[in-house]
């Protein structure tokens, strides 16, 4: 993974690969035991994008960056204080089923943003060696490997039955769902004056709408009634398209810079809390 020819450095250094993100957080937040923790261990209700804007750069800097291996221990080590619950609802963040079920999301976005916004369709091979780079990403978690599936078609089957079997609302989820419906005035620009942020919110909001909804698989919009009709998935269909094929006349190079100056810019955002969650 760690090579220039990475199908995962090609793929997660994309722009695009953020289009799906907001749906890879919904099913984390979907997650039962990281729903709960989500809860009790941040501020999401106060500030629902602060925990993402923590978090994303420096999961993807465990990615690309040369230290990315010391990254990835410190990111799994900011959560071992994350746990609480009692019976059946007790949870722990280091519990090796939902640290994988994280990841499991965000190799999920980097597939769904090929499925949906790239020209190219991969080969059983390439999906294969994609999701190898995956797992080695995994790898410098120090996380037990034991949820891991072996292969694409294997991961494939056991992401679809979490869906299926697993997921749940909760106070949670339930909020992030209402903001992807309603927007309800959540700044999307960490540390913005709060006109920007509105602004930027009114503008970004109706194409987040659909992309937040419009990405995620059809079992979960189903499972928790989540408004999608004919409409929806025309307009849905036309972005697609539309990125797909307005993206050929990017300059790879400001591709990718654009990708790097979005992970700076929120990281520097929250530079000073991202190592500290909430108690």
């Amino acid at each position: 993974m760690a090579g220039t020819g990475s199908m995962l450095r090609r793929y997660a250094g994309d722009f695009r690969v953020l289009i799906p993100g907001t749906s890879a957080g919904m099913m984390q937040l979907l997650y039962p035991p990281l729903g709960a923790g989500v809860g009790e261990h941040s501020d999401f209700f106060h500030d629902p994008f602060g925990r993402i804007y923590r978090s994303i750069p420096q999961i993807w800097a465990t990615i690309f960056e040369p230290d990315a291996a010391a990254r990835a221990v410190r990111v799994r080590d900011l959560h071992t204080g994350i746990k609480g619950g009692e019976g059946a609802g007790r949870y722990h963040a280091l519990d090796p089923e939902t640290f994988w079920w994280a990841h499991a999301t965000f190799t999920w976005e980097v597939f769904r943003s090929v499925e949906l916004f790239h020209p190219e369709t991969l080969t059983a091979e390439e999906e294969e060696r994609l999701y190898a780079d995956t797992v080695q990403w995994y790898e410098r978690y120090g996380m037990s490997m034991r949820p891991v599936p072996a292969d694409y078609t294997a991961f494939r089957a056991k992401f679809h039955r979490i869906c299926v079997e697993d997921l749940a609302l909760n106070p949670v989820a339930e909020r992030a769902l209402d903001i992807a419906l309603n927007g309800r005035g959540v700044s999307v620009l960490p540390g913005a004056p709060a006109p920007v942020g509105r602004l930027a919110s009114l503008v970004a909001e109706p194409s987040a709408r659909s992309s937040a909804f419009g990405c995620l698989p059809e079992i979960v919009r189903e499972r928790f009634g989540i408004p999608w009709g004919p409409r929806d998935q025309i307009v849905f269909a036309m972005r697609r398209q539309t990125i797909r094929q307005g993206w050929e006349a990017v300059p790879e190079r400001v591709n990718r810079a654009a990708l790097r100056s979005v992970l700076r810019y929120i990281g520097s955002a929250t530079r000073e809390q991202r190592y500290r969650p909430a108690a």
